[in-house]
């Protein structure tokens, strides 16, 4: 369960990008929001060749039930690795764990997802 709302962050991963050109999410936070909503926000390494391949999302997951996707709109070629946030996602009460995956425009979700806890410490 869910409660503070103070960040919870995973440990110090690698940042290397995954097998084959993959994005990887490296590090995640989340904070719970007054209305019970959540802010994640996620760093991504990635193989971006710009527009012809690059990492254009992020998934959050909770029993392999997705609840948040943020959309990438454009490469990040020159700005690696990157952190970008999505606020207003709703997690199910009793949830302890969500899975964090990137989207390659062209691979699809091939790289090293990322587990966070929901646990407050």
């Amino acid at each position: 369960m869910l409660t503070g709302c103070g960040p919870v962050s995973t440990a110090g991963a690698p940042e290397l990008v995954g097998d084959e050109g993959c994005a990887d999410v490296i590090r995640a936070d989340v904070e719970t929001s007054y209305n019970g909503t959540h802010t994640f926000t996620v760093t991504v390494a990635s193989d971006d060749h710009g527009w012809d391949k690059y990492a254009n999302a992020w998934i959050v997951r909770v029993d392999g039930v997705e609840v948040g996707r943020r959309e990438l709109t454009h490469p990040h070629a020159d700005e690696q690795p990157f952190t970008r946030s999505l606020s207003g996602v709703v997690v199910p009460d009793g949830a302890t764990v969500a899975v964090i995956t990137a989207n390659d425009s062209v691979l699809g979700e091939c790289g090293k997802p990322l587990e966070l806890s929901l646990l407050t410490p």
